[in-house]
């Protein structure tokens, strides 16, 4: 029964992918053939065009002349067209005045055909209704937007038209710049009908010998080199699973040959030999676990421990901060110090990786920003420093991502450096709700020596708050595999209007574990809220 299902699977995997490709190719070569077949036509249709407009006399479709001498053109222009349509291989070809108010009617000056084709001709003032918003678009293109050309490509038409392509050009009278009249060529696309039909009956037949191949293929090859050896080891593999004993004879004495299936023979008979080693020393290894659980225990209490828990509440702003890692210990990290009596720095900082290399990085990251701020300068500035020494041996070619921003607190100005970090969000009490602060971005800290960081300014006025996250919160995912998002966290912060720091921050993490569920956390969150309340006259 494995050996049926194995082969069906195979062949059925080898059959897909053939036949993927063979559309892939049969499709690509259909697309490139009609439009170029296409673009022949159109251009031949267009050269007829020209040429039959150049006939055109502006006495004529004015009405400047007498009846006789009009009637002596007019008959002059319709033998030169129809001669015109039946050496240039042309279905249809027509002078209209469209009507520019809405385009819904034509009226004919002269229509010709060609001899070859049963065709309708309307006489001169024929008044008919546009058959198509198509049609209405490029009467209006040439009439009221200047275009040159139109082409208008019929892959179905009626019993009579069938597959073709017009092609319309405006036909101006005298120096006037108003286009009244267009000249339209039609001419079938009969090779295309042609060229389907034959590609069908060659795509059938390649059907079909492609069918024969793979039934002896499956026969002759895959049944003997592949489905019978693959057997033998599937019920290695089920005996040691039942005895867990080394087996009698090897499989690697009963299939002996050197592609892939002989070396998974040999790799499960010496699969065998590991995991009856490995069930030995599993429970060293547990007990080794154990222990190295209780230290990251302890490593994720002292990291904590270097964050900042005490949130003072001064007259000008209320700043409140949290980190939940997703595992022991965590590489995001979150900070605000005073660098003077009016400025105070603020950092949401996320490190590429996890676990303890991410711990060890934030914590020499988190220490050289907070030391570098403290001795002044601007955000770009700072992160340069920063980016320096982080780079000095670096060979785990970590990075952290960091937005660190200085609010002056005299005035609520802000100048802010984001390096690969996430967007802020700012709520203005001008507006009543939280917007993302889309600014100038440059590339990650520790990426590469010698970086400079772009910087900007923007302004919290008094009753503004400002909302610092890490992409744990965005990229939140719940079982079904979609992310938060920040249009769900702008709607949800858009719902903590009036609250405090910390209950913001709180609302804001239940939003997170509602949208993910029973889905496992795998970033770190981390998010600090500050309301701006301004410094009092």
């Amino acid at each position: 029964m494995l050996s049926r299902k194995l082969a069906v699977q195979i062949t059925a995997g080898i059959v897909l992918a053939l036949c993927a490709l063979t559309v892939l190719v049969c499709v690509n070569g259909y697309n490139e053939f009609t439009a170029s077949s296409a673009a022949q036509y159109e251009e031949c249709a267009y050269h007829t065009a020209q040429t039959a407009a150049t006939m055109i006399t502006p006495e004529l479709i004015t009405g400047q002349l007498a009846d006789s001498e009009y009637r002596l053109r007019f008959k002059l222009l319709n033998d030169e067209w129809e001669r015109l349509a039946n050496t240039q291989d042309a279905t249809f070809i027509y002078l209209i005045r469209p009507d520019k108010s809405d385009y819904n009617h034509i009226e004919f000056f002269l229509s010709v055909r060609n001899g070859s084709f049963n065709y309708e001709r309307y006489p001169s003032g024929y008044i008919r209704e546009t058959t198509n918003d198509e049609y209405k678009q490029a009467y209006r293109d040439i009439c009221e937007n200047g275009k040159e050309m139109a082409a208008i490509f019929r892959d179905k038409g009626d019993s009579k038209t069938g597959h073709h392509i017009t092609v319309m050009i405006p036909v101006k009278t005298g120096n006037s710049r108003t286009v009244d009249w267009i000249l339209c060529v039609q001419r079938q696309m009969e090779h295309l009908d042609f060229f389907r039909k034959s590609y069908v009956r060659h795509v059938a037949m390649a059907a079909v010998v492609f069918v024969v191949i793979v039934f002896i293929f499956y026969r002759i090859y895959l049944w003997r080199v592949l489905v019978v050896p693959v057997q033998k080891i599937a019920e290695e593999a089920r005996r040691f699973a039942d005895e867990h004993t080394e087996s009698e004879s090897a499989l690697a004495h009963q299939i002996t040959s050197e592609n892939e299936i002989g070396q998974l023979a040999r790799t499960v008979d010496a699969m065998e030999v590991q995991v009856l080693s490995y069930i030995d020393n599993i429970t060293r290894i547990t007990k080794e676990r154990e222990q190295i659980k209780a230290e990251l225990d302890i490593a994720a209490g002292i990291q904590l421990s270097m964050l900042p828990h005490e949130f003072p509440v001064m007259k000008e702003l209320e700043i409140f901060a949290s980190m939940n890692p997703a595992k022991e210990v965590g590489g995001d990290f979150y900070d605000f110090f005073m660098t003077d009596e009016n400025h105070i720095a603020l950092v949401m900082a996320d490190v590429s990786g996890k676990g303890v290399p991410a711990a060890l990085f934030m914590a020499i990251s988190k220490a050289l920003i907070r030391t570098r701020s403290m001795m002044g300068g601007t955000p770009s500035e700072i992160l340069a420093d920063v980016n320096t020494q982080l780079c000095e041996g670096n060979e785990p070619e970590l990075f952290v991502t960091v937005w660190l921003g200085i609010l002056e607190i005299s005035t609520g100005n802000i100048i802010a450096a984001n390096a690969g970090h996430e967007y802020p969000a700012v709520y203005r009490k001008e507006t009543g709700h939280y917007e993302l602060l889309k600014a100038k971005n440059s590339p990650a800290v520790a990426t590469m020596e010698g970086m400079k960081f772009k910087q900007y300014e923007f302004k919290l006025n008094k009753g503004d708050e400002l909302y610092l996250y890490t992409d744990g919160v965005a990229e939140a995912t719940n079982s079904n595999s979609e992310l938060y998002g920040t249009d769900r966290m702008i709607e949800a912060l858009n719902g903590t209007v009036g609250m405090s720091v910390k209950d913001i921050l709180i609302t804001m993490k239940k939003s997170v574990d509602d949208f993910t569920g029973d889905a496992p956390q795998f970033d770190d969150i981390t998010m600090m809220s500050l309301k701006f309340y301004g410094k009092e006259v």
